[in-house]
């Protein structure tokens, strides 16, 4: 009796890999400012299209911030998988490399289980580091030590001014108070000798996986008043006393969790630098400012299919688009 002869395992040639990945499913990324109905949108797409959701909302990584960031709560997520909510604790720092290849890992995982990845936030930076696949400019200790001093000697806003004389581009969409990226930024264009818009990829070339990237446009005039009443609906359901939990697990005005807008203004509520009316209008403010930076950075993206955040059925006019692209 001739002994038993083991099966033959295929061989991957470059052709069976690239005819694999092209099966898999395409994923659909839900952009644009904050406000304009990304978390419905991306639930009515994961419906239809058998997804999963990936957030790439720098703020609603963090665990415990959740009324500040109108991160969608569990109940309310229709039984889809959702990745990339709470992952940090408000003492550590969100670091947009890191993410990028945690949500890489995710959504390999969900193509690989034949799921569609909804990817579903309106963090600029994030958002090209992932669907761009962006290397990242190098760091160097000893320049971002000079710019950490600089800015202790000087203070933010002034760093901040300094930024916006060697690099408009980049002040335009960094917050005039965010220390930590105002000194990345410097330090980049120190190391490179460039703008620090230089080191991003172009937007004239295929998304990463081919993704589908629909845009959320919501105008000034629509916008602006749904943020104030999202603010102020905020405030009323306990955000001063989702803060005060939070100092307690140690989020502070000075870390990467505490510059998130509505925090930062809150947490200088707390310390008496504002009353409540003046933390609840400067949230809006910020939050109106947000805004503006988004569309800017988003409009200058080719590959992005608009939608009207306005109009009705914008659910179905999205699935429209995906079923004309697929």
């Amino acid at each position: 009796m001739p002994a038993p002869v083991d099966p033959v395992e295929p061989v991957e040639t470059a052709e069976t890999a690239e005819t694999a990945e092209t099966a898999r499913p395409r994923p659909v990324a839900v952009i644009g400012p904050t406000g304009s109905g990304k978390s419905e949108l991306s639930l009515a797409l994961a419906e239809a299209l058998d997804g999963e959701v990936v957030n790439i909302d720098s703020m609603q990584l963090y665990r415990g911030m959740d009324i500040g960031t109108a991160k969608l709560p569990p109940a309310q997520r229709r039984g889809i998988p959702h990745h990339q909510f709470d992952t940090l604790d408000v003492t550590e720092t969100a670091s947009v490399a890191a993410y990028r290849d945690a949500a890489t890992a995710d959504i390999t995982a969900i193509r690989q289980r034949g799921r569609t990845p909804v990817i579903v936030g309106g963090s600029m930076m994030y958002i090209q580091a992932l669907l761009d696949a962006w290397e990242l400019p190098p760091t160097d200790p000893a320049v971002r030590a000079r710019w950490e001093a600089e800015l202790d000697r000087v203070g933010v806003e002034a760093l901040h001014d300094e930024l916006a004389l060697r690099d408009p581009a980049a002040a335009a969409v960094i917050e005039r108070r965010d220390p930590r990226r105002t000194v990345r930024a410097l330090e980049v264009i120190e190391l490179t000798g460039r703008p620090f818009a230089a080191s991003q990829p172009p937007k004239d070339r295929p998304t990463r996986w081919n993704t589908l990237i629909l845009g959320l446009q919501a105008d000034a005039d629509w916008l602006n008043p749904r943020l104030a009443d999202r603010v102020h609906r905020m405030f009323g359901q306990g955000l001063v006393a989702e803060v005060e939990g939070l100092v307690g697990q140690g989020l502070r005005r000075d870390s990467t969790a505490g510059q998130a807008i509505g925090y930062a203004q809150v947490l200088d509520y707390l310390a008496g630098d504002l009353d409540y009316d003046e933390a609840v209008e400067r949230t809006v403010t910020g939050t109106r400012r947000y805004a503006r930076r988004q569309r800017a950075w988003f409009r200058r993206d080719p590959r992005i299919r608009w939608l009207a955040a306005a109009g009705p059925d914008v659910a179905d006019r999205a699935l429209e688009v995906v079923r004309l692209e697929s």
